[in-house]
């Protein structure tokens, strides 16, 4: 590692800059709240995993595992961004409707996250890069572990859904909740009727879509894109790239961060403002 981690004393950084970009443009208030289309969005895409299962479902492995990286992995990535609106409550306006649709999400990825992905994330924005809250930051005998390998690294990001599976565990937070058990039975449940609809080849595309989607895949490099810090004293990044568009928006971060009440179809607006 180059320097390891980089120990700040001052305020979330993203609560200044949201203050002022609100008393510069008051304008940007007009693009907050819920954005209902989004809903189609998830439907679309959860339609899309089903019909790939189903179309994969006396498929070689090979032509599974093919179609889960160069199809699966980008509409898995896209539900995984879906989940984050649905996490700000940016999909309708009632908090128990949008915890619907971040399930719903899961149903086209295969396993149940939503649920404890509101949770983490929400710590991630309240308390940005502090150890003990904030799930993004590796673990320090993670970052020790991988140093600054290219292979362990490309290794790392390889496996980075289960290293995303453990991250939370080290927080001051308690993460089960009726709504976490309700998330982890809906999925069981539809994982179920897609293996006896689809066979265990449908079940894999959708499994592996959402391995290789968090992965070691272009749109898994937003991991490192988003928080690991390139410029002293900058600890938020965005990407403005051309994968944006099939992603979301998520590479708008910072104005994300700096306004999370404004859902991704305006991101782009907000940062040509």
């Amino acid at each position: 590692m180059r320097s390891g981690y980089s120990v700040t004393h001052s305020r979330n950084p993203h609560i200044r800059r949201a203050q002022e970009i609100l008393r510069r443009y008051p304008e940007v208030r007009q693009y907050f709240g819920p954005y209902p289309l989004t809903g189609l969005c998830i439907s679309g895409v959860v339609l899309l995993q089903m019909l790939m299962a189903f179309a994969l479902r006396d498929a070689g492995w090979l032509w599974v595992i093919g179609c889960a990286y160069l199809i699966g992995a980008f509409a898995s990535h896209g539900l995984f961004v879906l989940i984050h609106d649905a996490t700000h409550n940016l999909v309708v306006r009632s908090a128990p409707a949008n915890r619907l649709w971040g399930i719903a999400c899961n149903v086209g990825q295969g396993i149940p996250s939503a649920m404890s992905f509101r949770t983490f994330h929400l710590l991630h924005h309240s308390h940005l890069d502090e150890y003990e809250y904030d799930a993004d930051l590796a673990f320090h005998w993670e970052a020790r572990l991988v140093g600054n390998s290219p292979l362990r690294k490309a290794a790392w990001l390889m496996i980075f859904s289960l290293i995303e599976t453990i991250r939370p565990l080290r927080l001051k937070k308690q993460f089960f909740d009726k709504w976490l058990a309700i998330n982890l039975a809906v999925i069981v449940a539809t994982d179920l009727v897609v293996w006896l609809v689809c066979g265990w080849q449908g079940l894999g595309y959708v499994l592996l879509s959402t391995f290789f989607g968090v992965g070691l895949h272009p749109l898994g490099a937003r991991w490192i894109q988003e928080h690991y810090t390139v410029v002293e004293g900058q600890e938020t990044y965005s990407y403005y790239g051309w994968l944006n568009p099939i992603a979301f928006n998520i590479g708008y971060h910072n104005e994300h961060h700096d306004l999370a009440g404004v859902p991704w179809v305006h991101l782009p607006k907000i940062k040509a403002l």
